[in-house]
């Protein structure tokens, strides 16, 4: 079963400061809900992350690797799964408003015997409500970060 999902949030701190947060895998680890492990393997070529991650998801543990294949800072992320999930991962890091629109669009395939719908609107309500959140947490954890760092002089 593919499953698309795509969401996006202004973020009160600068494109450069987004993007070397998402660049990292063990943050993506650390404000991803279903994510609880996400190691770097190595830097490729490009420049972007090989990683391996761990997703947890209705009590089932998936387990892979994600690959940078674009890789353009400040501007662009997107990770190849392989693994338990197959699929594509985009992160867009865009100046707005002397911030960051940061938008997240995923495209996976998920494994599984149950058909499809039953599934699906299950699925579609989970990676809705897991996308806001991320985006929730990647907002607090870099706006703390900018304020934290503001203060400091």
């Amino acid at each position: 079963m593919t499953v698309h999902t795509s969401d996006d949030q202004w973020l009160d701190a600068p494109v450069e400061t987004v993007f070397a947060f998402m660049d990292e895998p063990a943050n993506q680890a650390a404000v991803t809900p279903s994510l609880t492990r996400a190691d770097r393997i190595e830097r490729l070529p490009n420049g972007g992350n090989r990683a391996a991650y761990e997703y947890a998801m209705f009590g089932v543990t998936l387990t892979g690797e994600v690959r940078a294949s674009t890789y353009e800072p400040p501007e662009r992320i997107v990770y190849e799964m392989s693994g338990d999930l197959t699929g594509r991962i985009a992160w867009r890091f865009e100046p707005e408003r002397g911030g960051t629109r940061l938008t997240y669009a995923a495209d996976y395939e998920v494994p599984g015997p149950l058909p499809e719908f039953l599934l699906a609107p299950l699925i579609r309500w989970y990676n809705r409500r897991e996308v806001r959140q991320l985006l929730y947490n990647v907002a607090e954890a870099v706006e703390g970060k900018v304020q934290a760092t503001a203060g400091t002089a």
